[in-house]
């Protein structure tokens, strides 16, 4: 996605907005398939219902820990690598929906000084 050059003029709060929208629009279906490979991970190699898997995915997705014990060795393998990836997911996912908002106010505050000088 394309972001004004620093000299070029703030974007509208329209068009601002629109960019929020986009990049927070991404950031949930990052949010969706993250959940879902821990929704369908959980439900077959713990065996748990599909909304006790929700719970655990979720759970571990932001970082909570796991609801349900692990009954095999094959969920625990599943739940090491999930965890460590929804690690980096719930980070990346942070920083996506953030960077409009960092990108407004750097430029913001870019063409402040600019103006000083």
């Amino acid at each position: 996605m394309h972001f004004e050059h620093h000299s070029s003029p703030l974007l509208s709060k329209v068009e601002f907005y629109k960019r929020v929208l986009r990049y927070g629009g991404f950031s949930l279906l990052l949010i969706g398939f993250s959940l879902g490979i821990g929704v369908v991970g959980y439900h077959f190699s713990n065996q748990l219902s599909w909304l006790d898997s929700l719970v655990n995915a979720s759970m571990i997705l932001t970082g909570m820990g796991p609801v349900d014990p692990l009954i095999n060795d094959s969920a625990k393998w599943f739940a090491s690598i999930y965890s460590i990836f929804s690690g980096v997911v719930f980070l990346s996912t942070v920083a996506v929906f953030l960077t409009p908002i960092a990108h407004r106010f750097l430029h913001k505050f870019h063409l402040d000084a600019d103006q000083k000088k």
